[in-house]
């Protein structure tokens, strides 16, 4: 056992202790898989991360994600948090203004040129129809009007959403997540939006019965399939603000930003709640 630099963060929120909770030691070098998944199970945290040297030259640090049960080859609350704790302890990038993380899905670029709103680039999704089973079995659980359903997709960028847009908010936040109890979907996402005028456009909610609890505070990879099967149907024209995490007393907050006609851009804040030192 040595000595290592730890941080605990809340991420996707302006309201400390209202977001996303993240641990990260960020002293990760010689930790042995099992290890590192062992510390993960302890913090009981959604997601833990060891930051590591990079092994490109062109990334600022390596990085491993771990739930309290498996790896993860991305998350997005984990990048931003994990870039937030890397800058905190002193990390310098090789560039101004942009972070390069390397994680299990390649390099990851952070762009920290605006200090109140980081924002990672958004990782490729895959888009596919949904399969009728799984939209059937969806909708027969969770009792969906089918009129409020006006999109379905399938999202792939790592982990796999089966994903709806409802015709509104209302209709998002009316879900009762204590119907999911089934383990062959691993992750249901679910987008509507507000009415206009609002500091929100829309509302997230992602559903997830085989991680161990029925809801994710806010989920920066759902919001990055999200933005992107947004944007591919061209359906995110502009800037936008999502919350997430309103069922459970959360106050998330997620920026989606298009770039170009490909790229998006999630963003969001995170806070530094907890810092010190573990012996591991």
């Amino acid at each position: 056992m040595q000595q290592r630099r730890f941080i605990q963060c809340d991420v996707f929120t302006p309201t400390p202790t209202l977001g996303n909770a993240l641990a990260v030691v960020v002293d990760g070098e010689g930790l042995s898989d099992t290890q590192m998944q062992t510390f993960a199970a302890w913090t009981n945290l959604a997601e833990t991360t060891f930051m590591l040297p990079p092994s490109v030259p062109e990334a600022d640090y390596r990085l491993r994600i771990f739930t309290t049960a498996r790896e993860m080859l991305f998350a997005g609350h984990p990048t931003l948090g994990s870039c937030a704790a890397w800058l905190h302890s002193g990390g310098q990038p090789k560039q101004p203004g942009l972070v390069r993380q390397e994680c299990a899905i390649g390099i990851v670029d952070i762009d920290i040129s605006d200090p109140q709103l980081p924002a990672f680039v958004a990782p490729p999704t895959a888009i596919r129809p949904m399969q009728d089973s799984n939209f059937a079995a969806i909708v027969d659980v969770l009792e969906i009007p089918q009129e409020c359903i006006l999109h379905t997709a399938e999202l792939d960028n790592g982990p796999i959403w089966q994903a709806f847009q409802l015709d509104s908010a209302a209709s998002v936040l009316a879900l009762d997540s204590a119907r999911v109890r089934w383990p062959q979907f691993k992750a249901l996402g679910f987008i509507g939006a507000h009415p206009d005028g609002g500091e929100c456009q829309y509302e997230v909610r992602m559903l997830a019965p085989s991680s161990g609890m029925s809801e994710d505070p806010i989920t920066g990879s759902l919001n990055s399939a999200l933005a992107h099967w947004l944007q591919a149907e061209g359906r995110l024209q502009r800037a936008v603000t999502v919350a997430q995490g309103t069922k459970i007393n959360r106050h998330g907050r997620v920026s989606m930003r298009p770039v170009g006609a490909t790229n998006v851009m999630i963003g969001g804040q995170t806070h530094i709640l907890i810092e010190g030192s573990l012996w591991l």
